[in-house]
């Protein structure tokens, strides 16, 4: 049996150069071996800068090629269900970049090609959850140091006047909601461990762009317990994520991008007193890889299904509706696991 995955990722995107290449070859179970762009110069240039032994000039080659078990797929939104359906299609094992799709309709084929394909592996890249902090909080909440959940309030924000940027473009699937607004509605659903029921919401539109640059959202998780947040693509950038029960809180600084070097805090409020959790020098996206490698190698389930990721869609889906009505919408009702935990 091989001890790596051989990766290939589907376009030189940001994302993929800078963060998740290098933290996938930093990796013990996965080893990034091909890249492909439809600009061969460009697939050869981001293969030389980051010392990959292939590139493809164009996905299709990539996907044909028996050097790679499993691929990568950072393209635009709009994007990701094609071409993860072919990646199935070609015997390749996927790991797509979030947010699944656009809606939950459009992510509905990639489910069923994953179901026509039950030997291969196919997860949502929502790093955050393979960072230790991220853990950590999960066992707080979990394990009732906070008393009941009650509450949690995230933000996420950026500011990116770029008309030329992906997420600035309709069309492919630009605005902040499906952008960073597809963590908030997550990590909620993580936290609680159970769906929102329904949803209330405020979306401003860019008139220039088209897109989202500012979502306020109120998800009801029943009970009394709610969930709260906003994202944006023109304020300043931040990001805070806390969680509020009857006897304490959980706070996190650096929830979605912690920096894969260096210090990141994780604290237990109650009463009087402050845990403090440290973690240093983490990088998610190489636990990511790592997890998603090691399900591939031994045939477990991967960490985070795929239903999960359609659950999340439903959600982005109904906050959309309601913005659009000025009332709240139902989050229509989805099967499959949630909370899968990272591992350990």
């Amino acid at each position: 049996m091989p001890d790596v995955v051989r990766w290939g990722v589907l376009s030189p995107a940001k994302i993929a150069v800078k963060k998740v290449i290098p933290a996938m070859q930093a990796g013990a179970r996965s080893e990034v071996v091909a890249i492909a762009s439809r600009d061969a110069a460009r697939a050869q240039a981001a293969a030389d800068a980051l010392h990959l032994p292939h590139a493809f000039a164009s996905y299709d080659a990539l996907l044909g090629s028996d050097v790679v078990d499993a691929v990568y797929v950072p393209l635009p939104n709009h994007l990701h269900v094609p071409w993860a359906v072919r990646a199935l299609e070609a015997g390749k094992h996927v790991l797509v970049e979030k947010p699944l799709a656009r809606s939950a309709a459009e992510a509905a084929p990639l489910l069923d090609a994953a179901a026509a394909h039950p030997h291969l592996k196919v997860m949502e890249a929502f790093m955050y959850r393979f960072h230790p902090q991220w853990r950590r909080a999960k066992a707080w909440i979990d394990a009732g140091e906070v008393g009941a959940l009650r509450t949690v309030h995230s933000h996420f924000s950026y500011h990116n006047v770029n008309p030329d940027d992906v997420r600035n473009r309709p069309e492919t699937g630009g605005g902040g909601l499906l952008d960073i607004g597809c963590y908030d509605v997550s990590l909620s659903r993580f936290l609680f461990g159970r769906e929102p029921l329904r949803v209330a919401a405020q979306l401003d539109v860019d008139p220039d762009f088209g897109t989202d640059r500012l979502a306020s959202a109120l998800l009801d998780f029943g009970d009394g317990a709610t969930a709260t947040f906003s994202c944006a693509t023109r304020l300043a950038p931040h990001q805070r994520v806390e969680a509020s029960g009857e006897a304490g809180r959980v706070e996190l600084d650096v929830p979605f991008n912690a920096p894969p070097a260096g210090a990141v805090r994780a604290r237990l409020v109650r009463g009087g007193e402050v845990l403090e959790h440290v973690e240093r020098d983490v990088d998610q996206y190489t636990l990511q890889g790592d997890a998603l490698s090691t399900a591939i190698l031994e045939d477990r389930p991967v960490p985070t299904p795929l239903a999960d990721g359609l659950a999340n869609m439903r959600v982005l889906d109904a906050i959309r509706d309601a913005a659009a009505t000025g009332a709240w919408a139902d989050v229509p009702p989805a099967g499959g696991s949630l909370n899968a935990a990272a591992p350990a």
